[in-house]
């Protein structure tokens, strides 16, 4: 068993052997450009990456709302839609279905 020590024991004392795993360890965790280091930046990359789609959707929709809003039909549609706005001569009568009604129960 000793002899099967000194066996896998023998590279190690080569001076080159020590050299290379040294210079392997140094470089995987301890130098500038280490692996963790270019991993955590690769991280960031990808997750900027995310938010850059996701606010290049959010200009398309913005932008979309604004050709929808520079029209007059457009603007009174925003107008009575969301703000239940009308006209002097009219009455709105807003509709709610049950399906809303549990939703907004669920809410408060």
């Amino acid at each position: 068993m000793v002899k099967l020590n000194k066996k896998y024991l023998k590279p190690l004392k080569n001076f080159y052997v020590i050299g290379l795993i040294t210079f392997v360890i140094w470089m995987l965790f301890f130098d500038a450009h280490s692996w963790l280091l270019h991993n955590d930046l690769n991280k960031d990359i990808e997750a900027l990456e995310d938010e850059k789609k996701y606010y290049k959707n959010e200009m398309k929709k913005d932008k979309k709302a604004i050709r929808e809003l520079s029209t007059d039909e457009g603007v009174e549609k925003v107008a009575r839609e969301t703000y239940y706005m009308k006209k002097h001569d009219e009455e709105i009568y807003i509709i709610e279905y049950e399906d809303s009604l549990l939703k907004s129960k669920k809410d408060e």
